[in-house]
């Protein structure tokens, strides 16, 4: 929404000024960030189905992964939080995967090719979707970056994290555990 927005009109602004508003979008999502609880917010019903172009080359469908655990993480390659958070989500996608856990990441920038470039840097082993368009961001009501998402086996949305900082982890797994006893 607000982010999107800012992001967008980005795209259109030119030398310094760009510079500018990009710096302060860097700036207001870090004080998102730092505000951020690492307490998680209990959420309920449906999470919404979405298709998507991927970093696998194919389309990919939140539905494909029902019957996981999946942790659906929203990030940009412009977020500072995301970009140290992401081989922690990594670790967690190694360690859990065997058991039905899934993290799907979701790229909200714009251009595709931003976060393609970022993903040849940081080496993930989980899929990534674009939503160049913001359609699953605004559905998912995004306020801060990086949203995490964890959603049961059957589809339902249970936990919400907003933002990031070292630590959050602990209580990602202790999700991820309760979840795949269910």
């Amino acid at each position: 929404m607000i982010i999107n927005n800012v992001v967008r009109s980005n795209k259109r602004d030119k030398g310094s000024v760009t510079i500018l508003n990009r710096a302060l979008l860097v700036f207001c999502v870090f004080l998102l960030s730092s505000l951020a609880q690492a307490k998680d917010v209990a959420l309920t019903g449906k999470a919404p189905d979405f298709n998507l172009p991927s970093n696998q080359g194919k389309p990919l469908k939140l539905s494909d992964f029902r019957g996981d655990v999946v942790m659906l993480n929203f990030w940009a390659s412009w977020c500072g939080p995301c970009r140290q958070e992401m081989p922690i989500l990594d670790d967690l996608q190694k360690r859990f995967k065997k058991v039905g856990f899934t993290v799907l990441g979701v790229n909200i920038d714009e251009d595709v090719s931003d976060a393609k470039g970022l993903l040849k840097e940081i080496s993930i082993s989980f899929p990534v979707v674009f939503d160049s368009k913001s359609k699953v961001s605004e559905t998912y009501q995004l306020d801060s970056m990086p949203t995490t998402v964890m959603i049961d086996r059957k589809g339902n949305k249970r936990f919400l994290h907003r933002g990031y900082k070292p630590g959050f982890e602990a209580d990602y797994e202790k999700q991820i555990r309760l979840l795949l006893r269910e």
